[in-house]
């Protein structure tokens, strides 16, 4: 064999066992992989909700086999939560690890009202300067507090209206001369609907809870991965004092088929896969309240794009909505309820201040969802105080209710936000270990 001969032959020679070698080195990493998988542990985390994902691959930052939960790397975390940090899955993986009750969002009260008409305000100032004061506030719609406010909590109040046209005619604009049919054919429909005081504070971005609950599925739609949506419903029936004689509307007391037309209501809108209702919550234990405690509220991962009701009455309006189903069976809202009782998963203490700080921040490291207020009506708007809005962000009640999302129109500079909120932040009470703001929603 001749000298190129012989190279021809020591090359394919070198090229077979170059071979050889990369056959072989891929069968050992083959198996190395199998082994990793087996010995991995499962990613998703059981909760009493259905519906939680399977294993992805592991984010930027989290070691493959490690525990999905466990507090994401320094170098992932980055100062600020800023979102040239995110690493693809870091969002997911917190997902799957803060539950609902672990964040504290802003919400707004009375989140439907404008200002009473010029007129009606006018004569309400004369007539009584402190009452207009405390009416002297307004939200912008739904959908724009959602979008620009970061609001994820709204209050709705509504009337009974089973027969329609019962808020047709605002009898206020009689105290000036002025002709009370609202000429809204939309009022003279059967079904809930939506404003502040009847005959006097009537004014509202949206007109009937229907309506209302079809702006806030309309945003969500459009906005899927939000962080889900508390709907504070108060239902209202307390007739006002009537010292003019003009005739102001009597509103419905509430019976448990009136409520049962608010939950059908609701229904109506949202899908029960879009819901998140105390069934949800109990699962297999035996009341909502143990398994608040047990903490079964559903991951983050299993509660985006979902709406959740609260029913802010108490009293006689609780227990008509209670009636053969004290443990809300097929309710669609979750009561406002005293620890103790077995409905209980949702508590309200309107003043954050004082001794009740440390009894939220009690309640939410038991595992209830609490709401309190960082204002109320003009009172801080008007005198910049802050105290009672610290108050509430420390406190670390999951919903922080305020009217001044927006700087407060009187001047003193009162506004209320959650502090590094994007636009919620890791509950302060009660969040896990290496829990971050900006990763809790991030929209197109």
């Amino acid at each position: 064999m001749d000298r190129s001969g012989t190279a021809t032959v020591i090359v394919r020679a070198r090229s077979r066992a170059r071979s050889r070698a990369t056959l072989l080195a891929l069968l050992l990493l083959a198996l190395l992989s199998t082994l990793l998988a087996v010995g991995s542990p499962a990613s998703a985390v059981p909760t009493a909700m259905s519906g939680a994902q399977g294993p992805e691959e592991a984010p930027q930052g989290t070691a493959r086999g490690a525990d999905p939960c466990a507090p994401l790397p320094a170098r992932a975390r980055g100062a600020g939560g800023g979102s040239s940090q995110v690493a693809p899955g870091q969002v997911r993986q917190q997902s799957r690890c803060v539950t609902l009750n672990e964040v504290q969002v802003l919400g707004s009260h009375n989140s439907y009202k404008l200002l009473p008409p010029p007129p009606i305000a006018a004569a309400l100032q004369a007539f009584d300067p402190e009452l207009y004061a405390s009416l002297e506030y307004e939200h912008p719609e739904l959908e724009v507090q959602f979008a620009e406010q970061g609001i994820r909590q709204i209050e709705l109040d509504v009337f009974a209206d089973p027969e329609g046209g019962r808020y047709f005619q605002r009898k206020g604009f009689l105290a000036v001369g002025m002709d009370p049919d609202s000429n809204i054919p939309e009022l003279l429909e059967p079904g809930y609907k939506v404003l502040h005081v009847q005959d006097i504070d009537f004014a509202t971005t949206c007109l009937t809870l229907i309506g209302c609950l079809e702006e806030v599925r309309s945003w969500s739609d459009a906005n899927p991965s939000h962080l889900p949506i508390a709907i504070l419903i108060e239902g209202k029936s307390d007739a006002i004092p009537d010292p003019l004689g003009l005739g102001f509307t009597v509103p419905l007391q509430f019976t448990t088929e009136l409520l049962d037309d608010l939950d059908a209501e609701i229904l109506s809108v949202f899908d029960r896969d879009r819901l998140i209702t105390p069934d949800d919550l109990r699962g297999s234990y035996d009341t909502v309240e143990e398994a608040a405690l047990a903490g079964a509220w559903p991951t983050l991962e299993q509660a985006r794009g979902k709406v959740y009701a609260l029913f802010n009455n108490g009293g006689a309006d609780r227990q008509a909505y209670l009636a053969g189903r004290p443990n809300l069976e097929g309710r669609v809202m979750f009561t406002t309820a005293s620890p103790g009782q077995p409905d209980a998963a949702f508590v309200q203490i309107g003043d954050p201040r004082g001794a009740n700080l440390a009894r939220i921040q009690e309640l939410v490291a038991q595992g209830y969802l609490v709401r309190t207020r960082s204002d109320v009506p003009t009172i801080e708007a008007r005198s910049g105080d802050t105290t009672r809005r610290d108050a509430a962000l420390a406190s670390g009640a999951q919903f922080v209710s305020t009217d001044y999302a927006w700087e407060s129109p009187f001047g003193s500079g009162y506004q209320v936000a959650i502090p590094d909120g994007s636009p919620a932040r890791c509950n302060p009470v009660n969040a896990p270990d290496g829990c971050r703001s900006s990763l809790l929603e991030r929209l197109p």
